[in-house]
């Protein structure tokens, strides 16, 4: 099979598309072929050896966290999947025109869902609406401060706050405030706007998606006895406010957390942007684009 292959750790220019042997398939294991390929932040830091303490590449390696596909092969005890049927997950080695795929880790892709969109579904809005129900344990009534909502980690909190009855906050960058007005939040805050951050009053629950100087300003906004839970560590000034529960949330692969994401983005309460669709022999022009920010979820399609 063809896929985007790293020899070594460095920038986008390592990632080659070439000739990889096709995976190992085993008891259990589903072939998919990869309709698409998500990109996420973590790709990029196992390319450049940011994850190698924790989890490092077997070069040559296959980056890649989410996708969808089409079902080629079942193994052995599979039940509940046909060959031909459409399938999404939170999988390993992506970024591949092949993967294989233990079930449990399938979900179906909603009736009506173009197939292709759907790679960009399961890593953030796994992550987001986990953060709200297993990270900051959100209960019906708080106050919910989302920072990064116009991510796609931060509109699945959003989306997973309101759905469990929170009053939610969506913060953003002044220059989203306007495409901001469509995440369905009671209200809008710009982060970086130092008056605005000055007038936000204390709230329950910080559910954090981003780095740095306004994570620690955001410690600040939280009630005694309230949570800052986090997707991006602990911030560097949690340790000055002990009357604060601070979570350094990790989201983990959960199947049916998919499938009710992905109902709700079929529905049209909840929408992951995709910013572009490239071919996953420009996997390294989609890392150098990752690298400088934007709207979106890349997609690369083999």
């Amino acid at each position: 099979m063809k896929a985007s292959v790293i020899h070594e750790y460095g920038g986008p220019e390592v990632l080659r598309y070439e000739d990889y042997p096709d995976p190992v398939f085993q008891s259990g294991d589903v072939l998919v072929r990869v309709a698409a390929a998500g990109v996420n932040p973590v790709d990029a830091l196992e390319r450049s050896g940011g994850t190698k303490e924790w989890r490092p590449v077997q070069f040559p390696g296959v980056l890649g966290w989410d996708l969808s596909g089409t079902i080629e092969r079942l193994g052995t005890g599979v039940d509940g999947f046909s060959v031909g049927d459409q399938v999404l997950a939170w999988a390993y080695h992506t970024y591949a025109e092949l993967c294989a795929v233990k079930a449990d880790l399938l979900a179906k892709v909603p009736r009506g869902m173009n197939l292709i969109d759907a790679a960009a579904l399961p890593l953030v809005t796994m992550t987001g609406s986990q953060l709200i129900y297993a990270g900051a344990d959100v209960k019906p009534g708080q106050t919910v401060l989302v920072s990064g909502a116009a991510g796609g980690v931060g509109r699945s909190a959003v989306f997973a706050a309101k759905d469990r009855g929170a009053v939610v906050i969506a913060g953003v960058l002044m220059k989203q405030l306007e495409a901001a007005k469509n995440l369905s939040a009671d209200r809008v805050v710009a982060l970086d706007d130092a008056a605005a951050l000055t007038d936000l009053q204390p709230v329950d629950v910080v559910a954090n998606t981003v780095r740095g100087k306004t994570a620690e300003d955001l410690m600040a906004k939280v009630k005694p006895g309230g949570t800052f839970a986090s997707v991006t560590g602990a911030p560097a000034n949690a340790a000055k406010y002990p009357e604060v529960r601070t979570v350094a949330f990790v989201s983990k692969q959960d199947t049916k957390n998919l499938e009710y994401t992905a109902k709700a983005v079929r529905a049209g309460k909840l929408t992951i942007p995709i910013g572009s669709r490239l071919s996953l022999r420009n996997a390294s022009e989609a890392h150098a684009a990752l690298a400088k920010g934007g709207a979106g979820k890349i997609l690369l399609l083999p």
